[in-house]
This record gives C-alpha cells, structure tokens and sequence, in this order.
C-alpha cells in the first residue's frame, strides 16, 4: 500500500465517504450521511484523545505530534473503541451495535478504496467486546392500540369539527381580521386532523408523507400526489421509487373537507404545509420581494391579513411542507391536549412510528401476514420478523387447546 494513504488524516476521507453513501444530487442529503457523520465526528474526536476516560491520550504515539492517520489503525483500535462504546455511557445493546456498525461501514469502504488493507474494524478480536445485540430497534416498539387510535382520532374530529362551526357560522358583519383569525382556526384543526387520520390509517412511513430537510426527494405529498375518488395517494417509498398507498374510508372524508377548506391555488401544494409562523414570515417577504414589490407595500399587504398562511393562499406563494420533526411536535402537543393514556418506556405521546405499526398489529390479526405485508410496503419476512409475538400468542391458543382437548380426553 502506498505510504501516501497510510499517512491520509482520517477525517480527510470522511467528506468523500459521505458523499458516496448519501441520497440526491451530489450525495448531500439522507438520513444515513447525517448519522453517519455524526458517528465518524465522535469517532475522530476518540481517536485524538478528546473523548473517553481521563486517562485515554489517543491512537497517536504519545511522541508524535500530528492528526490520527490510516497508519495508526488496526485491529486493536477498533476492539478499544468497541469498548469505548460499550462503557459506562449507558447505551442500550443495540445502539452500540447501530454506532459500530457505521465506522464498521467506514472502515470498509476505506479497504476498498486503498487507505487501509484490511477491514480490521470487522475481525473477530475487534468486535468481541461488543454487547450482544437483542434483536429490538430504539424507539421502534410503540404501537398505537384500538383505544388510543380512537381516543386521538376523536379528540383531533371533535376539534376540527368545532372550530370548522365556529368558522362557518359567523355572522356577516364580522370583522374581517376576526374572520381570518377563525378560518386560520378552521385550517390548523383541520389539517392536524387529517394528519392524524392519514398516520392512524394508511401505514405511511412518516418519512414518505412529509418533509425531510436531509433529503430532497421528500418534500412532503402534494395534492396532485392524492386521488380522493380512486382511494390512492402517491408517495416516495423507502425502496427508492414512487409507488401507490391507499387512502382506506376513514382518511377520505377528514382530506374532503379539509381540502374544500384550504381551496388551495394549485394542486403542486402540500397537503400538510408548515403553519410555523416565522417561517411563513421569511418566505412571504422573499416571494414578494421577488415580484418586485417594495418594502412598505410589503408590510401594508401582511397587515390585511391575520396570518402569513392566508396571505399566501390568496397569493399562491407555497410554502413548504411540515417536516417529520414537525409531525412528531404536532402529535406530542395533541396526545396532551387529547388525554390520551399512554404507558411507554420511551414515548410519553403517540409517535408517528406508533400509527403505522398499531395498523400492522390490526392487519396482522384480521388477514394474515401476507396481505399486511403489502399493505405495508414490507417483505412478508420482515413483517412476521416485527409481528412474530402475535404468531407466538396464536401458537399459544393452539397449545392451550390442545392440553385441555387431552386433559378432557384423560377423564
């Protein structure tokens, strides 16, 4: 191997290696270049003795005054750094599995790409201090049960429902910044109820229905992603590709009327735009801006209105769709508002993940694997895998049955 590559800093291949494993244009975005980053910046960090215990200095010899290059690795770097991981830091199992595994993907492309000779990060010896991993995801357990499905689909109607009557019914001579103040009402419960609906129902990923700043592919459904008649919603799988879901009867009518509400000026309009105030604010000021209208003609326009969200359904200006943390902010401030009993080690509000496993649960019981596995979007493997305490609980009955059709045989 060159001596040009073993001198390589090692953060000197970290851009390179990003790129490579990240989505869209110029490999900037995904989900996996963030977290990948993440792990590689703590790792460089450990390598030049920044973290760990006190008495750690490093992977550089002591009398050598430079950055952590590719000659300073093998073996014995990656079981030291199995074992960072798996200290006293209170990870769970799994997550120190998840954090090796991507400087463990780092290491390896470094093999193919001629700055180490050997995946050292994947012997034996290397990863034996590693805790065994016990099969479950962080975080990915939760499921939303009949009963909260139904206390959070009630509480999101009744709410919508009210500030939709209270919208309707004002009298004519209202004034017209009270009346947009109620409609801005109308819209917000209206649009959080079909979020609501379509994450209880549809088995979406949260990913593929809404905005994801790491990934510029996803920008959120548009109403031309939606056919209200047909029962069908086009979104970007996690496979890579467009494909259809299915909007089922309880989504349909919630997305009717909240789309009757809206009226929005295109159909290249998100379905769940942002209400985020000063992000409205930024983007109003800039399309207008860009009209060609002045400053104070600017401020006199946003004057007429209540909120920017109207100004820009009037003016066809567009704004962006909520993103998945958004979504996640949403759902915490309406499981309180809604009352809803949860029990979780994890989650104190019903997380967006909860919706698309509960309707898992439910599709499971009622039709087996095979049809929940693509109304899921999911190989029939993986989704007896993630279900597999329902098939045990069956084989359970069968068992129980068994024993009292021999028990009753024996009398």
């Amino acid at each position: 191997m060159p001596d040009r590559a073993l001198s390589t800093p090692l953060e000197d291949s970290f851009e390179r290696y990003l790129q490579d494993k990240g989505k869209g244009r110029g490999g900037d975005g995904g989900n996996y270049r963030r977290n990948a980053a993440r792990e590689l910046e703590r790792f460089a960090e450990w390598t030049a003795g920044d973290r760990g215990n006190d008495d750690w200095t490093g992977i550089v010899p002591d009398d050598v005054d430079r950055e952590p290059n590719f000659d300073d690795l093998d073996e014995r770097v990656f079981r030291e750094y199995a074992r960072h991981l798996g200290g006293d830091r209170g990870l769970k199992q799994n997550t120190v599995q998840t954090y090796y595994r991507y400087i463990s993907a780092w290491c390896g492309w470094c093999v193919n790409e001629g700055y180490l000779e050997a995946h050292y990060a994947q012997r034996a010896s290397a990863m034996a201090p590693l805790p065994e991993d016990d099969g479950r995801k962080p975080g990915d357990q939760q499921a939303w049960t009949s009963e909260q499905r139904h206390a959070l689909t009630r509480h999101v109607d009744e709410r919508a429902r009210d500030a939709v009557e209270a919208y309707t019914t004002l009298s004519q001579d209202t004034d017209p910044l009270d009346k947009q103040r109620a409609r801005y009402a109308a819209l917000k419960a209206a649009r959080d109820r079909a979020l609501v609906f379509v994450l209880a129902y549809t088995a979406v990923r949260v990913g593929e229905l809404l905005r994801d700043p790491n990934d510029p592919r996803r920008r959120g459904v548009r109403w031309e992603d939606l056919s209200l008649d047909d029962g069908s919603m086009d979104v970007y799988r996690k496979k890579q590709q467009w494909d259809a879901a299915s909007l089922p009867d309880p989504v349909i009518s919630p997305l009717r009327s909240y789309r009757q509400l809206m009226d929005p000026p295109t159909e290249r309009w998100p379905v769940f735009p942002t209400f985020d105030q000063r992000t409205l604010a930024g983007l109003v000021r800039e399309e207008l801006a860009e009209r060609g209208e002045r400053p104070e003609a600017i401020t006199e326009r946003r004057e007429e209105y209540a909120r920017d969200l109207l100004l820009a359904l009037d003016g066809d200006i567009r704004p962006p769709s909520i993103t998945t943390d958004g979504a996640r902010s949403i759902l915490q401030r309406l499981s309180k508002e809604g009352e809803v009993d949860i029990v979780h080690p994890k989650h104190d509000y019903l997380a967006p993940h909860g919706g698309r496993r509960g309707m898992g649960e439910v599709l499971v019981r009622a039709f087996g694997y095979t049809v929940a596995a693509r109304y899921l979007d999911n190989s029939e493997e993986m989704v007896r895998e993630r279900y597999s305490h329902i098939e045990a609980g069956e084989l359970g009955d069968v068992a129980t049955e068994a024993l009292d059709e021999v028990d009753h045989l024996g009398k």
